[in-house]
């Protein structure tokens, strides 16, 4: 069972005195579990007071292959792995899934402990914003095209919290997916206009057998909607074969929304062919070029893209 020992946490082992590893790999110390933001700052000040290299993996928990993919890179690349498990209200719109979103978190823990994590950063969202909060990061620009367009607010409640936690953590290293490639170009960003000094690692997208990408939010998907999900990736994967053979932005952007349409389940918000750092529109033929999409089935908003580089 791994250590808790925050407040309001059952203490079952005292603060580690590090994470040392043996030869297969993994820690000889219990995972910790901590929700207090000093005492996770002091823990991993102190790791890197050693000379180690702190990774992380930021989450909202409800943990899939595609994030545990993410942890066996950033053990196999730093000294000490922590991972954060925290639903972050201000990147949910008024309309949104906030009180919904899947939350496994004993779940969550034991398959981070299997894969060796060392600490799991879990604060409460009272801790993470005070009541009269009133400072966020915004990146311009980077946020306005795809998502952005649609969920007014979502960037600057990412780039915050993501901000605070880099804060709190002080990483070497920071882990996250292609699947949200807005958000990883937006962290990009962020993390070279402020210089925060962390090396963003992008890490490709895990789908199932089927091509559809992992989510946390497949969950919502009924089994009939489940079934044709996959449509999705389908018509990625034949548009990004049309900006190889030469086709242009405008051209690919048609061809998806056309094999979308043969799929009455999907309702297609939209989709975009852009350029893979400045997410300006591809008014070009051929690569290099991002297409991305979002597309609703019932309530299930997906998203989804393919990497075309030159």
């Amino acid at each position: 069972m791994w250590a808790q020992l925050s407040r309001g946490l059952t203490v079952l082992q005292e603060s580690p005195k590090g994470f040392p590893k043996d030869e297969s790999g993994e820690s000889d110390e219990a995972m910790v579990v901590e929700a207090d933001l000093r005492n996770m700052s002091v823990l991993v000040r102190e790791e890197a007071r050693k000379g180690r290299a702190v990774g992380f993996v930021p989450t909202m928990g409800a943990l899939h292959e595609g994030h545990l993919s993410l942890v066996r890179r950033c053990r196999a690349e730093n000294d000490l792995t922590v991972v954060s498990i925290f639903v972050n209200p201000t990147q949910f719109g008024p309309n949104e899934d906030l009180d919904t979103y899947p939350r496994t978190f004993e779940a969550d823990c034991a398959a981070l402990e299997a894969l060796g994590c060392d600490v799991v950063f879990a604060p409460r969202a009272q801790d993470m914003y005070a009541a009269d909060h009133s400072t966020w990061v915004i990146v311009e620009g980077l946020t306005e095209p795809l998502c952005g367009r649609y969920r007014p607010g979502h960037f600057r409640g990412v780039t915050t919290v993501v901000a605070k936690l880099f804060n709190i953590v002080r990483p070497d290293r920071a882990y996250f997916g292609q699947k949200d490639y807005q958000q990883l170009k937006v962290i990009e960003r962020m993390v070279r206009d402020l210089n925060f000094g962390i090396e963003i690692v992008p890490c490709p997208t895990v789908r199932e057998p089927d091509g559809l990408a992992m989510s946390s939010r497949n969950a919502y998907l009924s089994a009939e909607e489940r079934a044709v999900a996959p449509a999705l990736y389908a018509a990625l994967v034949k548009a990004a074969e049309a900006v190889r053979a030469g086709a242009s932005g405008d051209e690919v952007e048609e061809m998806v929304r056309r094999e979308l349409s043969a799929v009455p389940a999907f309702e297609v918000q939209y989709v975009e062919a852009v350029h893979p750092e400045t997410l300006e529109p591809a008014r070009w033929a051929g690569p290099p070029m991002v297409i991305a999409a979002a597309a609703f089935l019932g309530r299930t908003r997906l998203i989804d893209n393919v990497i075309v580089e030159s």
